[in-house]
């Protein structure tokens, strides 16, 4: 990621909030959806924030498909490579957030805070966030963010 970051320069007008369902329902085809792949496409025009968890996250649950066999190490390496080929910038500020905004967020809304944090920076950022998972679409619609992906 850091190449990617590096080509995205000082102030990138990134279009988006990336959070880890979006990213691995691209990453295996079999959950591939139209919407996914013209968010990909998105993201490879204009770019999108992530917090500072979101390769934490990612790389886990890669790590957890080697261990239970869905793939293998070459599958998990090869994904972090086309990731890190993605204009993704990591958000500076996620953490100075984390016991403020994002924790009140993941009480109100019952949220991990890992999730709360992906609402936080979409909302903190004016920007739209893309996920899948259901429970953070729900709190995005009531915080007023507006959402890609399904």
């Amino acid at each position: 990621m850091e190449a990617a970051e590096s080509r995205a320069g000082p102030g990138p007008a990134l279009s988006l909030v990336l959070d880890s369902s979006a990213t691995l329902a691209w990453i295996y085809s079999e959950e591939i959806t139209p919407p996914i792949a013209q968010l990909f496409r998105r993201i490879a025009e204009s770019g999108a924030w992530v917090p500072g968890l979101w390769r934490l996250e990612v790389g886990n649950i890669l790590e957890m498909g080697i261990r239970r066999g869905r793939h293998d190490a070459r599958f998990r390496d090869a994904t972090f490579a086309d990731l890190s080929l993605l204009p993704v910038q990591v958000d500076p500020e996620t953490d100075r957030h984390a016991w403020a905004t994002t924790t009140k967020m993941a009480s109100r809304y019952q949220l991990t805070l890992y999730d709360a944090a992906y609402l936080e920076l979409a909302r903190r950022r004016g920007l739209p966030l893309a996920s899948l998972d259901s429970d953070l679409r729900k709190a995005a619609k009531l915080e007023r963010v507006p959402l890609l992906g399904a």
